[in-house]
């Protein structure tokens, strides 16, 4: 398979898949538990591929004018969820790059559907590096109490979902960014030499 070239400097990157002619859809969607990597990974890869990069997470806080976690406070997760589903499956239908869900979007039996014929790339992550990088932080609003405890119940329970989805699975743990990248990168070239 030959590597994905990146687009000119003057493309536009709603236009089309770089290197991937008549595909209307994302280059590749991320998934996996908060802490896995999914917006550092997927910003380094649309960089690599010269596309887009859009996170459901950040386009949920556009629409809301707040952030996640004021969301869940104020409105409640059922509420979080709703708009959720509605920015993944607008990002979907309109996103031509690399996009990030969030790690529940997988949660909703009707986004795993609607993720059937995307490539999907499970960056999977256990608890320890998992803890590390999100800080079980109160911007986490799922890990605001018993961080330890939810976030391990947290990856026992979307685990079988995210793998579910997934055409590829890339452990993170312990693995720089940049090298989660490369593996990614090479998944994907594999991945479209098999189509």
């Amino acid at each position: 398979m030959t590597p994905v070239d990146p687009a000119p400097a003057d493309a536009d990157p709603g236009a089309e898949v770089t290197g991937v002619p008549g595909v209307d859809r994302p280059v590749c969607v991320l998934v996996g538990a908060p802490g896995a990597g999914k917006t550092t990974v997927g910003r380094l890869l649309a960089a690599r591929l010269g596309v887009e990069f859009a996170d459901t997470d950040e386009q949920i806080e556009r629409t809301a004018g707040k952030p996640i976690s004021d969301i869940f406070v104020d409105d409640g997760e059922d509420h979080f969820r709703a708009l959720e589903r509605a920015a993944v499956a607008e990002a979907l239908a309109t996103r031509r790059g690399v996009l990030a869900l969030g790690g529940g979007a997988v949660l909703a039996e009707s986004t795993r559907e609607l993720l059937l014929g995307h490539l999907v790339v499970f960056l999977s992550v256990e608890l320890p590096d998992a803890a590390k990088r999100t800080g079980l932080s109160a911007a986490r609003p799922l890990l605001a109490i018993n961080p330890r405890a939810t976030m391990r119940q947290l990856l026992a329970e979307r685990r079988p979902l995210y793998e579910e989805v997934a055409d590829v699975v890339v452990p993170t743990d312990r693995i720089d960014p940049d090298q989660v990248t490369e593996t990614v990168l090479s998944a994907l070239d594999d991945l479209r030499a098999q189509s």
